[in-house]
């Protein structure tokens, strides 16, 4: 038996990378997931593969900013698995400047996907979590439902070059000490992992040509110069960055029973990685 048998989870961002090792992780773990992700076939795939392997997953393809997604997600939960046990809100990507070339347009886009995206999500969860709490007072039994909002240590620390993104992942902070304590009435528990310097495609070095990642119909430049590469894993105190698998486990830990009295706080996984 899985320690999340029973549970209904949604991922956003579970197409690739860090996303993909949580849906997974919670997957082996008997969780059902909704696997969310902005392009229909990594989702697809990553579903799909869950199931041959026995699990229960569904595909859910759309942009987490658009206006109707969170209730789009929420109702998904809900028709396909009965229930909401399980938010984790990872959807994201970087679109670095400095602050003299940073546009109303960048800001934006990352306030939208990074911080309004899981308020509307948490916003469209509200009414099912509230009703289910009350119902199960009523029945004299307590289930704890698990929300974990992805930061970054730039939303912690800030970082150069990454005004936008810092300033919105810093709200995850605020979002999750908030909603810990609107709704520890309801028996959730809610809480932030930031992420330090993890291997995916946001952070793949590069030698030459810097790659980049196709979001709708823009292009943004990713991955970090060997330099780069070298400081931060100075810094890191693990001396190396840590794996998808390794993320998806500190969100995990979140989820579990063994979590159940802890609420309201920030995690830092990055192998000691301070700035």
């Amino acid at each position: 038996m899985g320690r999340l048998d029973g549970q209904a989870a949604l991922v956003t961002g579970a197409g690739r990378g860090i996303g993909e090792a949580i849906a997974r992780k919670l997957a082996g773990e008997g969780a059902a997931v909704v696997v969310a992700d902005i392009d229909k076939a990594p989702a697809e795939q990553v579903a799909g593969e869950i199931v041959e392997l026995g699990g229960r997953a569904i595909a859910l393809a759309g942009d987490v900013a658009a206006v109707d997604f969170g209730e789009r997600a929420v109702e998904t939960m809900v028709e396909s698995f009965g229930g909401v046990d399980i938010i984790v809100n990872n959807a994201g990507y970087i679109w670095n400047t400095t602050i003299q070339n940073t546009t109303d347009e960048q800001w934006y886009a990352m306030m939208d996907v990074h911080s309004t995206a899981p308020f509307r999500i948490l916003r469209a969860a509200s009414g099912f979590i509230r009703e289910a709490a009350k119902r199960e007072s009523a029945e004299g039994r307590v289930r704890h439902r698990k929300v974990v909002n992805v930061s970054s240590v730039s939303g912690i620390y800030g970082a150069a070059t990454q005004l936008a993104y810092s300033a919105a992942k810093a709200s995850m902070v605020g979002i999750t000490r908030t909603l810990a304590k609107e709704w520890g009435r309801y028996a959730v528990n809610v809480n932030c992992v930031a992420f330090g310097f993890i291997e995916t495609r946001l952070t793949q070095p590069y030698a030459d040509e810097i790659p980049s990642i196709e979001l709708g119909e823009r292009s943004f430049k990713v991955g970090l110069d060997p330099m780069t590469v070298a400081m931060m894993e100075e810094l890191t105190p693990l001396g190396r960055p840590g794996t998808v698998e390794e993320g998806a486990g500190a969100v995990y830990l979140l989820c579990t029973p063994e979590s159940d009295y802890i609420s309201g706080q920030v995690v830092v996984c990055g192998g000691g990685l301070l700035l």
